[in-house]
């Protein structure tokens, strides 16, 4: 079978965050198809979207993967699902988000999956563990590595926002 390399953006900001996002890992790792070969440190990042809610732990993956991209998208759902995601308000708390954030240099439009993730170029809790894992990837519709995506933001916003680097 033919692998592909693709990014996944892990998120977490109810409960312990931390092991939530260790777990997601390792399911990934156990996953059929897939190899996890290379994760970011974690950050501690102010939510988006619903501003009144606690504080997310971010982080990306790199991972070889055979499975075919709406099979990631599957893996990554019944993860989320094993680890009690309850989807109740749109940009809400959760205990973990897997989000595809590139698979290869595929794209696709579709209601249910958008590859490249369709707002990633936009949010520094994505770029900035996607640029220490992927620095040199490019985004395969803006055309721009992960890095100079990341470097974008922090121009327009004028300053870094205050994203914490943990340890795992």
């Amino acid at each position: 079978m033919n692998s592909e390399t693709a990014y996944i953006g892990l998120g977490s900001n109810l409960g312990d965050r931390k092991k939530y996002l260790t777990c997601a890992i390792d399911m990934l790792c156990n996953t059929a198809g897939v190899r996890v070969r290379s994760r970011s440190s974690l950050y501690e990042t102010k939510p988006v979207g619903l501003a009144e809610q606690p504080d997310f732990l971010n982080c990306a993956v790199e991972l070889e993967t055979e499975l075919e991209p709406y099979d990631l998208l599957k893996a990554c759902m019944d993860i989320e699902q094993r680890l009690q995601r309850k989807r109740v308000i749109r940009w809400g708390p959760r205990t973990v988000d897997l989000d595809i954030l590139l698979y290869g240099d595929m794209q696709i439009e579709q209601p249910d999956l958008t590859i490249p993730h369709p707002r990633m170029h936009e949010r520094e809790f994505a770029l900035l563990p996607l640029s220490e894992i992927a620095p040199r990837r490019v985004h395969p519709k803006l055309k721009t590595t992960i890095e100079e995506l990341y470097k974008q933001i922090l121009r327009s916003d004028g300053e870094i926002s205050g994203i914490v680097k943990i340890e795992w």
